[in-house]
C-alpha cells in the first residue's frame, strides 16, 4: 500500500509546522482498502458525525505582533495567546491578515523559512504551532530559526497531550523516523517514551507528527504494532483535549471561506469596544457545531472588515451574529489583543458550556 504513494517534497516550514499532515498522509494510504469496507463503515460515520464533538475557533490578525517592540516582547506575546488557547481548550487559532483580496491558492501564504527576520502572521504562526508541538519532538519537526530565539524563556502550556518522558497514556504524540523496523513491516515512531520507540503499521515517509494509539499493552517490542490515529480521537475517545490547530488566512473572510470544518462555522462573534453589553450570566449561545470568536488588531475588527473587498459595504453586525463588548468600564484606553483573548475567552466560558449542554441534549434526543 505504502510503496504506490507518491511521495511529495515539501518545505522546511511545511515539514515543521503543518498539523493536519498524517490525517492526510494516513488517508491517502488507507485508500487503497476495499471499498466493501468504507460501505460498511458508513452508516457508523455518519451516526457518529451526527453527535461530532463541537469546535471552539479563535481568529486573530498577525498585525498585533508588528505593535511589539523587540523580538522577545513579540515572542512573549505569541506565548500568551498560545497559553489562553490551550487553558480554554480552544480547537483552532486562524491568524489572519489584512489583504485586500484573496489569493486563489492559499498556500502561497504559508511563510517562507528562509526569511530569518519575518514578522506578522508568519512569526505568531511559527511561534503558537511550536509551543503546541511536545517539547520532545521539536528538535525534529522545527529547524533552528531566527523567529525561535526566545521561546525557550516561555512559560510551557503543560497541555495533556505534552507528555512526560516516564507517563503512559492511551495516545501519544511522535514523529516518524527514518530508521525501520528490523522484525516488522512498518514505520518506527518516537512518542517520547526514554528513547524507546514504537512501530506503527503504516510506511510514512520521515518527520512526519502522528497520533498513535498506544493501548493498554506496555511493551514495547518491535514486534507489536501500534497504529496511527486522527488527532481529535483523544477528544472523541476518551474526552482528553489534545491542543490547537493552527492556520492561516489572507484576510477576515477567508477565515470564514477557508473554514476546514464541514459545514463551516455555524455562529460567529465578534469582539469589540463598540459592541453590545451583556453580563456573561444572561448572554445566551445558540447550540453550535462550529464556533468561531474574533478578534481585532489596533483599530478593531471594523477596519479589517473595511479593508477586505469581499465584504466591502458591508457592516460587522451583518457579518457576526453576536457583536460583543466583553470588558464594558475599562480602565485604560486601550485592551491589547492579547489582554482581549484571556479576558473574552474566561467570558464566554459559561455561555458555552450551557450551549454545549443544549447540544448535547438536542444530539441525544435525535439519536
Amino acid at each position: 500500500m505504502g510503496k504506490g504513494k507518491k511521495k511529495k517534497r515539501r518545505s522546511d516550514f511545511e515539514a515543521e509546522t503543518e498539523d493536519n499532515t498524517v490525517e492526510n498522509e494516513v488517508e491517502s494510504i488507507n485508500g487503497g482498502e476495499s471499498r466493501s469496507k468504507e460501505k460498511k463503515n458508513k452508516t457508523h460515520k455518519d451516526k457518529c458525525q451526527s453527535t461530532e464533538i463541537p469546535t471552539v475557533t479563535v481568529a486573530v490578525p498577525g498585525s498585533i505582533i508588528h505593535n511589539a517592540q523587540s523580538l522577545e516582547l513579540a515572542t512573549r506575546l505569541a506565548g500568551q495567546i498560545a497559553r489562553a488557547a490551550t487553558i480554554f481548550r480552544i480547537d483552532e487559532i486562524v491568524v489572519f491578515d489584512s489583504k485586500s483580496t484573496s489569493g486563489d491558492d492559499p498556500t502561497v501564504a504559508i511563510p517562507d523559512a528562509s526569511d530569518e527576520n519575518e514578522t506578522g502572521a508568519p512569526f505568531l504562526i511559527r511561534i503558537l504551532r511550536y509551543l503546541e508541538t511536545p517539547q520532545y519532538l521539536r528538535k525534529s519537526l522545527f529547524p533552528k530559526h531566527n523567529s525561535l530565539k526566545f521561546v525557550g524563556m516561555l512559560p510551557p502550556l503543560d497541555a495533556p497531550h505534552h507528555l512526560r518522558k516516564h507517563e503512559w497514556g492511551p495516545y501519544r504524540e511522535g514523529v516518524t523516523l527514518k530508521e525501520r523496523a528490523q522484525s516488522s513491516v512498518g514505520t518506527l515512531v518516537d512518542v517520547g517514551l526514554n528513547k524507546h520507540n514504537v512501530v506503527i503499521d503504516q510506511l510514512l515517509e520521515p518527520g512526519i507528527r502522528v497520533t498513535v494509539a498506544m493501548g493498554t499493552n506496555r511493551k514495547l517490542d518491535a514486534d507489536f504494532s501500534h497504529k496511527v490515529v486522527s488527532s481529535s480521537k483523544p477528544r472523541e475517545e476518551v474526552g482528553t483535549y489534545w491542543g490547537y490547530k493552527v492556520r492561516y488566512a489572507s484576510n477576515i473572510s477567508s477565515v470564514f471561506k477557508e473554514c476546514p470544518f464541514k459545514g463551516g462555522y455555524d455562529h460567529l462573534i465578534g469582539t469589540s469596544e463598540h459592541g453590545l453589553t451583556f453580563k456573561s450570566s444572561e448572554l445566551t449561545i445558540p447550540p453550535f457545531r462550529h464556533l468561531l470568536i474574533a478578534f481585532g488588531g489596533l483599530a478593531g475588527l471594523e477596519e479589517s472588515i473595511e479593508e477586505d473587498h469581499s465584504l466591502k459595504g458591508k457592516n460587522v453586525r451583518e457579518i457576526f451574529a453576536s457583536y460583543l463588548n466583553t470588558c464594558p468600564n475599562q480602565g485604560s484606553r486601550t485592551i491589547r489583543t492579547e489582554e482581549a483573548i484571556f479576558i473574552s475567552l474566561q467570558y464566554f466560558q459559561e455561555p458555552i458550556n450551557r450551549a454545549l449542554q443544549r447540544f448535547e441534549h438536542l444530539s441525544h434526543g435525535s439519536s
